[in-house]
C-alpha cells in the first residue's frame, strides 16, 4: 500500500535535498525502522519522489499484512515525517496525502507502479468449449478483443481501461466482501489479452491489474454478511502462519472472477448476443412503442 504525504519548502534546492535523502540507498535503514514503529505488520519496502516547483511529493511503499493497510501506512508516513523535521526544519507539510499515493483515483503511476496487490491471472480455453459453450470462435474472440478492448480504449484515452467490464465484477466482489467500494477506481485497472495457442485452435486468455486494494482484516470485513463472505472464500481474517496470505489469496479471487466475467461477455458480444441476453432478463418485456401509441 501507499501514501505520499506533500510538503513545502523555501525553494526547489531544498526539495531536491530531501528528495536525495530519502531516495538514498544508505539511509533505508533509518527510515525504515522510524516508519515500521507504526505497527506489527507495516515494513517500508522503498519510497519513490516528485519535484513539483518547491513542493515534494514523497510516495511511501509498505507491506501491510492481511489488512488493506491505509491507516497502518499513514500512520508510518508520520512517524517519519516527524523524524525529519529535525534535520528539514524548513519543511511545511501540506497535506499527509498530496495525490501522488494515489487513492480512489485514476493515476498512472498506479497502473506502471502498482498499489495494493498486482496480479496477473491466465487461463487455456480449449476449442471445443469456445464453440459449444461460449457459442463463437477463436479467431472472433481474439479479433473483438483487439478492436474493441486494445484498440478501442486507446482511441478513448483510456488509463488502464483496456478492458471490458472488470469494474462490475470488482464492485460486486467489494461490497460482498467488506472492501473499500470508492477503491473500485484503480483497483479496476485491468488489460485483459487475448490470443489463439495450439497452431490456432486453443484461446489464451489472460487479466493483470496492477493495483487491487483488499483486505481480510480491518474496516467493513467486520460485518456479518461480508465477514461470512470472506469465510466461504477461505480468507477470513489474518493468516499468522503467514501474514499477508490471505488478502492476496482475495486478490487472486478477485482477478479470477474478472477473467471469467471478462471471457463471458466479449464472447457475447463476438455471437451478438449481448442484447438478447439483456432483454431475456429485463425488469420490463414491455414494448414501449406499442405502449406509446
Amino acid at each position: 500500500m501507499t501514501r505520499a504525504p506533500v510538503a513545502r519548502f523555501p525553494s526547489a534546492r531544498r526539495a531536491a535535498e530531501l528528495k536525495g535523502f530519502l531516495e538514498n540507498p544508505a539511509n533505508f535503514d533509518t527510515l525504515a525502522m522510524v516508519f515500521n514503529r507504526s505497527s506489527r505488520f507495516a515494513r517500508l519496502q522503498r519510497v519513490k519522489c516528485a519535484v513539483a516547483g518547491r513542493n515534494l511529493y514523497m510516495r511511501f511503499s509498505c507491506s501491510t499484512g492481511d489488512a488493506m493497510g491505509m491507516n497502518m501506512v499513514s500512520k508510518g508516513v508520520q512517524n517519519v515525517l516527524d523524524y525529519l523535521q529535525d534535520d528539514f526544519p524548513d519543511m511545511d507539510v501540506i497535506s499527509i496525502s498530496g495525490n501522488f499515493c494515489s487513492d480512489k483515483k485514476s493515476a498512472a503511476v498506479n497502473w506502471i507502479e502498482g498499489r495494493g496487490k498486482s496480479v496477473v491471472c491466465e487461463a487455456v480455453i480449449k476449442e471445443e468449449v469456445v464453440k459449444k459453450v461460449l457459442k463463437t470462435n477463436v479467431q472472433s474472440l481474439v479479433e473483438l478483443n483487439v478492436i474493441k478492448n486494445l484498440a478501442g480504449s486507446a482511441v478513448a484515452g483510456a488509463l488502464g481501461g483496456f478492458n471490458a467490464h472488470a469494474s462490475n465484477i470488482v464492485t460486486a466482489i467489494f461490497i460482498a466482501t467488506g472492501q473499500d467500494p470508492a477503491q473500485n477506481v484503480e483497483s479496476s485497472q485491468c488489460i485483459t489479452m487475448l490470443e489463439a495457442v495450439n497452431d490456432g485452435k486453443d484461446l489464451h486468455i489472460s487479466v493483470t491489474m496492477p493495483s487491487i486494494e483488499v483486505g481480510t482484516v480491518g474496516g467493513g470485513t467486520q460485518l456479518a454478511s461480508q465477514s461470512a463472505c470472506l469465510d466461504l472464500l477461505g480468507v477470513k481474517g489474518a493468516n499468522r502462519e503467514s501474514p499477508g496470505s490471505n488478502a492476496r489469496l482475495l486478490a487472486a479471487v478477485v482477478a479470477g472472477a474478472v477473467l471469467a466475467g471478462e471471457l463471458s461477455l466479449i464472447s457475447a458480444q463476438a455471437a451478438g448476443h449481448l442484447v438478447q441476453s439483456h432483454m431475456k432478463y429485463n425488469r420490463s418485456s414491455k414494448d414501449m412503442s406499442k405502449v406509446a401509441s
